[in-house]
């Protein structure tokens, strides 16, 4: 299994969209522009959001590899100066009382790593920090794993989207949470994130 450096989930801004639609190519048939990315971060009610890897920085001649990064950590410069690799994306609309995720996807060779389930806890908080109601999204009809996790999260099928993909017709799932703010989804929200963090800490940093 690919072990992680140091990763950390920030705002998505303008520098990242290469390697976002980087990430859109492997992951989607059909493609946003660079620009519906750009217009969305002007998008008052969107949320994008990237999970990023600060990039290995090469070790000084004769030094090991590893006993450099451990030297860099203990003197507290490791982090500048260097470039980030985003790993997975995604983004969240504040609507009236409803956030829907528009889209979440994770770099190829990244997959089976907890990164998705990483995002999805992001898209949660920031609708409980926004003070929404329920989250709703979209999913393709083949798409089980998603779906898995998803219901892991509280959401529910609530209903099908005909032909809803453009690439080649798919129907689209639609899955919607109860009240996020109730006390029991707030428990079993709070147990899963905890749960998370303890078997993959290299995404919580």
């Amino acid at each position: 299994m690919r072990t992680l450096l140091r990763t950390a989930i920030r705002p998505m801004h303008g520098d990242d969209i290469t390697q976002v639609m980087d990430i859109e190519r492997e992951s989607f048939p059909s493609m946003w522009p660079q620009t519906a990315y750009r217009r969305e971060l002007q998008n008052k009610v969107a949320r994008y959001f990237v999970i990023t890897e600060a990039a290995e920085e090469p070790a000084p001649e004769g030094a090991a590899p590893g006993l450099w990064g451990t030297i860099r950590r203990i003197v507290g410069g490791e982090a500048e100066g260097r470039d980030e690799r985003v790993l997975g994306f995604i983004g969240v609309w504040l609507l009236v009382g409803e956030a829907h995720i528009v889209t979440v996807a994770v770099r190829e060779e990244y997959r089976r790593l907890g990164i998705g389930e990483r995002l999805v806890i992001a898209a949660i908080e920031t609708a409980l920090e926004y003070d929404q109601e329920v989250l709703t999204l979209e999913v393709r009809k083949s798409n089980e794993a998603a779906q898995l996790l998803y219901q892991k999260y509280g959401f529910d099928r609530v209903g099908l989207r005909k032909r809803y993909y453009t690439d080649n017709h798919e129907d689209a799932v639609l899955m919607t949470t109860p009240d996020i703010n109730a006390g029991g989804f707030v428990t079993r929200f709070d147990a899963l994130k905890q749960q998370h963090r303890a078997m993959q800490p290299d995404l919580w940093s």
